[in-house]
């Protein structure tokens, strides 16, 4: 066994674990950084950014579809090798992480292509070497894609995430099994494509942890593009036969398509770790106890970033993870520490889904007295302007008793965009108040925020300082 004396470890490199590493290593500490598969992990190879690839594509051809009621007659022929293309070759380097490890060694990282395996407090293994920690080591191993225990799925030859972005030709007909954001995302964007696709949610409706409303428009926009969404039956058994995949369902219904991908979930990849030895259980979820500066809760120098810390399956929040365990790690004098009452969240289908915070039921069920102001995007005079594709909405969530908004919705075209002015409103707990004492550009979506603030005035909440008109007024 050899033995290596270095500062930290990071066992896992994906989003989190990548930007940790960096980190210590441009502090100058001696870093090690362990990865099996790819560096960076899911998000530039299987999922943020080949899936934002196909979805700027499949929205090209959209606004090709909507030009003859604005702009006049156009066509398209989809071609789905183009931005098949694309993603092997400008995204992945053909599923490469060279160009990754190279960045991180060239920090100082040392880079160690294996398994890592915990050895006990601060010493990590990978086959036959044995690293050992001088200030801890950190665990950034993700999750995987979940294949649900449905009778015949894992025989029928599934695709997930990390089949789909690697296909050359979308399929005629594709099965998603699950309406949650990756699902809903790709089966929008292989309709535009060309392939039948049918949506099938266990659950009453898609998206549900976004609000209701959200939900409801969604689901117009995807039937509305012959997208068919079913929800409240779940999948009882799935069989591969020799023109595709049948699924049957709760109700008696079946589908038939050429392929099935399954986007219902991830499970974290905490087994064959070495969690036993720092006293943790293996079997433990759907994720690790953290504390506010990311430490792994009843162990020694031992911390935890991204998916597997549980604050939020998003890249962004595995980057803001990995800046507080760095500052604690270091030992910087003016620590971060892990908020989690401002988490925001985007599903790129069209309209975009942006939300951040608590979403209304949950703001009740925290026992707030809440107060909603809810908005038209498309009635708003941008949302007019635009025309074809402008479906959307606005809805804040007010505690009343604080006149601080807890959570917010922003649906419509850029809506993860729009939502940034409400991401920084519930961050800083800035009073409702002061957002009626803004300048709004005109026109522009997020201005389309002074009716659903004009809602929340409406209903009787007191917003001091309430002098804006809203955004028609000024049209």
């Amino acid at each position: 066994m050899n033995e290596n004396h270095v500062d930290a470890v990071i066992v896992g490199m994906g989003p989190g674990g990548e930007d940790l590493a960096g980190r210590l290593a441009e502090a100058g500490l001696k870093v090690v950084g362990i990865e099996s598969h790819l560096v960076g992990g899911e998000c530039p190879y299987y999922g943020c950014i080949p899936s934002k690839m196909i979805i700027r594509a499949a929205d090209l051809i959209q606004e090709v579809r909507r030009a003859p009621t604005v702009a006049g007659a156009a066509s398209i022929t989809p071609d789905y090798s183009i931005v098949a293309d694309r993603i092997r070759d400008e995204a992945t380097d053909d599923w490469n992480d060279a160009v990754a490890v190279d960045r991180f060694v060239a920090k100082g990282g040392i880079f160690v292509r294996g398994c890592g395996v915990l050895d006990g407090p601060g010493r990590v293994l990978v086959g036959d070497d044995a690293y050992v920690a001088r200030l801890g080591v950190a665990i950034a191993t993700g999750t995987s894609p979940l294949l649900p225990p449905i009778p015949g799925l894992s025989d029928a030859q599934p695709w997930t995430n990390r089949d789909i972005f690697k296909i050359r030709v979308n399929p005629a007909s594709l099965i998603v099994l699950g309406g949650g954001a990756i699902g809903l995302e790709v089966a929008q964007a292989f309709s535009r494509f060309g392939s039948t696709v049918t949506v099938i949610e266990a659950l009453d409706r898609i998206l549900a942890p976004e609000e209701p409303e959200s939900s409801e428009l969604v689901s117009r926009v995807l039937r509305a593009e012959g997208i068919d969404v079913r929800t409240g039956s779940a999948a009882t058994s799935v069989t591969r036969t020799s023109v595709g995949v049948s699924v049957t369902l709760a109700d008696g219904s079946t589908v038939v398509a050429d392929e099935i991908l399954v986007a219902a979930g991830r499970t974290p990849n905490l087994r064959g770790i070495g969690l036993s030895s720092v006293g943790l259980d293996e079997n433990a979820r759907p994720s690790i106890t953290t504390d506010e500066h990311m430490r792994v809760a009843g162990t020694d120098k031992l911390w935890a970033v991204g998916d597997i810390a549980g604050r939020g399956a998003f890249t962004h929040m595995a980057a803001y993870e990995a800046a507080i365990a760095a500052d604690d790690i270091l030992g910087v004098s003016d620590r971060r520490v892990a908020q989690q009452h401002a988490v925001s969240r985007v599903t790129f289908t069209d309209p975009e889904v942006g939300s951040v915070g608590l979403t209304e039921q949950q703001a009740r069920a925290n026992g707030l007295n809440v107060h909603i102001g809810v908005a038209n995007s498309a009635t708003s005079s941008r949302g007019w302007i635009h025309g074809p594709g402008n479906d959307g909405l606005i809805k804040l969530v007010l505690d009343a008793d604080r006149g601080v908004l807890v959570g917010a919705t922003s649906v419509g075209p850029r809506g993860g965009d729009v939502l940034s002015m409400f991401n920084l409103a519930v961050h800083a707990r800035v009073p409702i108040s002061e957002l009626h004492t803004m300048i709004y550009a005109y026109p522009t979506f997020y201005r389309g925020a002074l009716d659903a603030l004009a809602d929340l005035s409406a209903k009787g909440t007191n917003t001091a300082n309430n002098n804006t008109t809203n955004d028609k007024e000024q049209s």
